[in-house]
Parts: structure tokens; C-alpha cells; sequence
């Protein structure tokens, strides 16, 4: 299928790749996509970036139909340009448009959207230490009716943007608060989508952490309220007596592709590592009596953050020593290694441009 391209008129004057935010300089132009039920995937096209023309009545903005994804771009040290594993990327967003009864989309068309969109704007992409060019792919429903139904009408979009770190600690350990009250998400919900409305239940307890001093919220399962599942925008993982622990995918935890390349990298250094459901209860008594060695979180957006400490109701444990533990530190050198070439890709996780 023929990409069309139209050449923005106006090119946007470049952000100072030494200062980036995550987020905010969005790129010249965007991929589009449409789905229409009978015809299927159609005219897809790179067009200068700019304002959507929804109708007010769109399912996506009512009844929130609409995935998502995160990958990025990375300039190694030769000037060219390669992914981390995109493909994975693409399962996942099929997965998650089963679930919210979006169409599937062809993974060579979706993936064609994507590194078409990453060339036409490869002198985005920085080349400074810990930088990147972020690449966000959605899905969302625009018929335009106030009824309660799946939509026949879907756009498949790609916006990119430079970035730098997520956290503005960078590498520096993050604060970390256990939420009670509140759920993010449960089994046979839509917690293992990446969906919209799953960030939007986050709100309200990521605020208020943030109103008190901590980077992020660590959710407990929906049922027992007591299971450890993953932090606002990171799996998560501990070292605990020498093991790996991590929450297992029981439905309500999202399947992170940087959580299955850690795993896999900790397997190949001979680390045991337990997918299973941890308590709360039993992390603050790891801490209490010495064995909780390290704790950190793995996204795409992050990479690796290290944990430094935790905090639940009147409880407060400091990690590590609030300093980032040898396993972090390898975890991360080791996955921005591969990132930006530096070292070599023993899984065939990059995709070269």
C-alpha cells in the first residue's frame, strides 16, 4: 500500500537536544491511516503535523476507545538510525484492539507507518547522551454517534517527538507511594491494554503523590488490595535474598517490553527470577530485615529507574541505600547499550533503519 506524502510548508526550528523535556517537541509531520468496516485499512498517508478534525460526537472522546503504544528511535555513534524491538510493539497494540474492539491492523502496515514517519524525519532524531526520538502509534474510534457501540470507523496515527529523560532525577533514584485506596485497574478489566482510560484512573493518586514528594504510585492488585502490580508508567522489579521478583501477568498488569527484555537479560546472567504475586506486606518486611537489595522500574519511556524509596500509609523504607543498586545500573547499561549500539544485540531486538 502506497504511502502518500505531503511536505509540511513551514519545518518547525529544532529544540536544543541538550535540554529536552519529555514530550513536547513534536516533530513536522505525522502518519494517518483509516479503517472503515468493508473496506478495511486505507490511504495511508505522512501529512504536516497538526489539529485533528474529530466530529463532537467521535466514540473516542465518550466512551474512550482508543490504545496506544511507545517506542523509540535511537542515532548510534555512525550517524544512522534503529528501533527496539517494534514489532513487539505492534502485537501488543493488536492485543489491546481486541480488547477494546478496535480492528486489528496489519503488522507490516502499522510498522511501514512508523519507520516511514521516523525517515521523513530523521534529523530529529538527537544524538546527545540519554536522548531519543520518541514514537507514539494510537488507535482511536471517530464514529460520530452518542450510542454505546464499538466503532466502523478508526484512524491508526503516528506522532514523534525528540526526548530526554522521563524523570527529571534522570538516573537518580525515585519516590515511591504504595496507593490504598484507589485502583488502577483488575482482572478481566482492561489492565493489560494500553489504554487511555487506564492512566486516566491513575490521576487522582498520581497527584496527590506528586503533592507530597514522590515520583510515582505503586498500585495493589483491585481484589485483595494487597498484591503488588506495577507503578504508574513502569513494571517493576525487586532483588530480594539474590532472587528476581516480579508481579506476574494476571490480566490487570500490562506485558512491558522492557519488563521481557530485562527478564530475559537477568535469565542470561543466571539471575532466578520469579514471576509471582509479591504483597506489599512482605516487600516492607524484605526491607525491614535486610534482603530487599533493590528495586527498580522498567518502561520504555524510563528505561530502568532505579527505586530508592517506598513509602505506604505511615511506613517508609529507604532502598539500596537511596543509591542506584549494581543490577539497576547493569539492567540499564546494558539495555542503552544495545539501544544505541554500542554493544551487541545477542535477541535480534534492533531493527536498523
Amino acid at each position: 500500500m502506497e504511502i502518500k506524502f505531503t511536505r509540511a510548508a513551514t519545518l518547525k526550528e529544532k529544540p536544543d537536544s541538550s535540554t529536552l523535556v519529555f514530550g513536547k517537541a513534536m516533530t513536522d509531520h505525522m502518519f494517518i491511516v483509516d479503517y472503515d468496516a468493508g473496506q478495511g485499512w486505507h490511504d495511508p498517508r505522512i501529512i504536516p503535523y497538526g489539529p485533528l478534525q474529530i466530529d463532537p460526537a467521535a466514540k473516542v472522546l465518550h466512551y474512550g476507545e482508543e490504545i496506544f503504544e511507545g517506542l523509540k528511535a535511537y542515532r548510534i555513534a555512525d550517524g544512522s538510525i534503529q528501533l527496539f524491538r517494534p514489532r513487539d510493539n505492534i502485537d501488543r497494540m493488536n492485543k489491546s484492539a481486541d480488547r477494546l474492539c478496535l480492528p486489528r491492523i496489519p503488522e507490516e502496515l502499522a510498522l511501514a507507518g512508523i519507520t516511514e514517519l521516523v525517515k521523513t524525519e530523521q534529523d530529529w532524531v538527537p544524538s546527545e547522551e540519554g536522548t531519543s526520538l520518541y514514537i507514539r502509534p494510537f488507535m482511536i474510534g471517530l464514529d460520530a454517534a452518542l450510542g454505546v457501540h464499538s466503532s466502523h470507523h478508526v484512524q491508526y496515527i503516528v506522532v514523534v517527538c525528540p526526548v530526554g529523560a522521563y524523570y527529571p532525577e534522570g538516573l537518580d533514584p525515585v519516590k515511591i507511594y504504595v496507593e490504598e485506596k484507589d485502583v488502577r485497574a483488575v482482572k478481566g478489566g482492561m489492565g493489560m491494554a494500553k489504554t487511555g482510560g487506564n492512566y486516566a484512573a491513575s490521576l487522582r493518586a498520581g497527584d496527590l503523590a506528586e503533592k507530597a514528594g514522590y515520583s510515582q504510585v505503586l498500585w495493589l492488585d483491585g481484589v485483595h488490595r494487597k498484591y503488588i502490580e506495577e507503578v504508574g508508567s513502569m513494571n517493576v522489579m525487586f532483588k530480594v535474598a539474590g532472587k528476581i521478583l516480579t508481579p506476574d501477568l494476571n490480566g490487570s498488569v500490562l506485558d512491558g517490553i522492557t519488563r521481557r527484555s530485562c527478564i530475559q537479560l537477568l535469565k542470561d546472567w543466571g539471575y532466578e527470577v520469579e514471576e509471582r504475586r509479591i504483597s506489599a506486606e512482605e516487600l516492607f518486611e524484605a526491607a525491614e530485615n535486610g534482603t530487599l537489595e533493590e528495586a527498580w522500574g522498567t518502561g520504555t519511556a524510563a528505561v530502568v529507574s532505579p527505586i530508592g524509596e517506598l513509602a505506604m500509609g505511615d511506613k517508609k523504607v529507604t532502598v539500596s541505600n537511596n543509591q542506584i543498586g549494581e543490577i539497576t545500573q547493569k539492567l540499564y547499561d546494558e539495555l542503552t547499550g544495545i539501544q544505541w549500539g554500542r554493544i551487541a544485540d545477542p535477541h535480534g531486538w534492533i531493527m536498523k533503519l
